[in-house]
């Protein structure tokens, strides 16, 4: 039987814009193993197994050329809760086994693992690891970045979301990413210290 892994498992989160994909990259440089649970969903989308899935539900439509479309299928779950609801009853058991199978092949010697999940605390699965951290920043900030990405509905995007005030109260860490990389790094750095010291 195999031993469990000894290095802490992280979960992060933030709000939309607040700068997760900067944060997983500060874990990677400081030495972590990361995975970002987004880009897992869009794996799964590549796939023949969700191809199926999804057409079976929607019909042809939504792999017009044998690829599911992803703008067509974001606009059939966009305002209809009850198909959004079903996708993700859909996708997340299968986001679960590609992320135990990404943690079980780490070497024992990783410092860390970290795992980006934008619905952490939405989706319950706080429990399923070490420690969590949120990534808070000023709301200036996440609507520049937003719309520097082409986001200009970042309020309707975190209506189904938890306020990043709540996510902060229920993550282990906070760390916010109001200045430069630099600043966001070494915030990072001293979480990883602390939860190194706790392990």
């Amino acid at each position: 039987m195999t031993a469990a892994p000894t290095f802490p498992v992280i979960g992060l989160t933030g709000a939309v814009a607040a700068g997760k994909s900067e944060a997983l990259a500060a874990f990677a440089r400081l030495g972590a193993e990361t995975l970002s649970a987004d880009a897992v969903v869009h794996e799964l989308l590549a796939s023949d197994r969700v191809r199926d899935l999804l057409v079976g539900r929607w019909g042809e439509e939504v792999a017009p050329d044998g690829k599911l479309d992803r703008e067509r299928i974001g606009a059939i779950v966009f305002d209809q809760p009850d198909q959004l609801e079903w996708l993700e009853q859909a996708l997340h058991p299968l986001v679960g086994e590609r992320m135990a199978a990404w943690r079980a092949e780490l070497p024992p010697e990783t410092r860390a693992a970290v795992v980006e999940v934008p619905l952490l605390f939405e989706s319950d699965l706080g429990d399923a690891f070490d420690a969590t951290v949120a990534v808070v920043a000023d709301t200036r900030a996440r609507v520049q970045r937003a719309g520097a990405r082409g986001i200009s509905d970042l309020e309707s995007r975190e209506r189904r979301q938890l306020s990043q005030e709540e996510k902060a109260v229920r993550a282990t860490y906070v760390v916010r990413n109001d200045g430069t990389i630099e600043d966001l790094e070494a915030g990072i750095g001293e979480i990883l210290a602390h939860i190194e010291d706790d392990a």
